[in-house]
């Protein structure tokens, strides 16, 4: 794992739980730091989510350290299928929960990274309670996204996204969704 890419407490948690870094994470962390756009294309297993996850967790692991984590989504990560959207939010959980013990550890602050989960399945209630307390990623559908950039309060919660993930994206290439969702990334992207 290259290190220096990371926070010392994301690093730790990093190599407590893996023996090394997987080829694609190693070649995509640097592109994904410097902020750049990046496709990974590779076999099921390899790591790709924690490859595009893990950038964007240590961003938030250091605003938080430094005292600057506001409220606000800032990593969107969409899904054609919300089975595998209510997974990735399962998941996400044990990095955060496993960086939160590295933070005790080390005497930092804890960060309370919220991680929610927005598809058409979701309660009312909870879609109204995430726009006023915004995750910090957001977890959702293509035509959830869509839902919330043609709401007043989603585009408030997501007036700060800096990170878009789209997984499983030959899913939606060359369909309906596909074109819809490129519409919905142009929007997010005014934002």
């Amino acid at each position: 794992m290259q290190e220096n890419l990371f926070h010392p407490v994301v690093s730790s948690w990093f190599q407590s739980q893996f023996e090394e870094a997987s080829p694609i994470q190693e070649q995509a962390w640097p592109v994904i730091k410097e902020r750049k756009h990046a496709l990974i294309a590779a076999p099921t297993g390899s790591g790709k989510t924690l490859a595009a996850f893990l950038a964007s967790i240590d961003d938030l692991v250091r605003q938080s350290i430094d005292g600057t984590l506001t409220e606000g989504t800032q990593v969107v990560y969409v899904s054609p299928l919300k089975a595998l959207s209510n997974d990735i939010e399962a998941n996400l959980q044990i990095p955060l929960a496993g960086i939160q013990q590295q933070l005790v550890k080390n005497g930092l602050p804890e960060a309370p990274i919220r991680v929610m989960v927005r598809t058409g399945d979701t309660p009312a209630s909870v879609r109204a309670s995430m726009t006023r307390n915004p995750p910090h990623i957001l977890v959702t559908t293509p035509e959830s996204l869509y839902l919330l950039l043609t709401s007043e309060g989603g585009r408030r919660m997501m007036t700060g996204v800096n990170t878009l993930i789209v997984d499983e994206i030959h899913a939606l290439v060359g369909n309906k969704r596909g074109s819809h969702l490129a519409l919905s990334v142009e929007r997010l992207e005014r934002l």
